[in-house]
């Protein structure tokens, strides 16, 4: 197994450079079950980043990246279960990739509620808000 960093996964699926996207296609199409391409959480947050604010694809394109890259037979996925998840979620609006990401790993260690004072995200099942304390009157 190899690991594969953001900018490769970038210039694979957007293609703007064409000496590197094509690098990056030869290398990822290389890829088996057998000799797969490790895709680790922290890449696939950055990605989502990088798409979202460089590249500005919506949410509905980036969540297809996401489920297909769970699903590429030579890619390897870390949490894939939890990405899959969260690309959903992120689909339909709401919080952000990473704190979908933050949330399934709370949930998947048994840590829960995540305590949160992002109002979009204390909303989900989960995750819970930090109370303000009362203030002096």
């Amino acid at each position: 197994m190899i690991a594969l960093d953001t900018n490769v996964l970038v210039r694979y699926l957007v293609r703007d450079d064409p000496a590197q996207a094509e690098a990056a296609r030869a290398l990822v199409e290389a890829l088996t079950p057998g000799n797969a391409g490790f895709i680790c959480r922290e890449v696939a947050v950055e990605l989502v980043w990088v798409l979202e604010r460089l590249y500005r694809l919506t949410r509905a394109q980036i969540a297809d990246v996401l489920v297909e890259l769970t699903a590429t037979d030579g890619l390897a996925v870390e949490s894939a279960d939890d990405v899959a998840r969260a690309a959903h979620a992120y689909r339909q609006g709401g919080p952000g990739f990473s704190d979908l990401m933050i949330l399934a790993a709370a949930e998947r260690s048994a840590a829960v509620p995540l305590h949160t004072f992002d109002r979009r995200l204390d909303r989900l099942p989960g995750a819970a808000p930090v109370a303000s304390p009362p203030t002096a009157s």
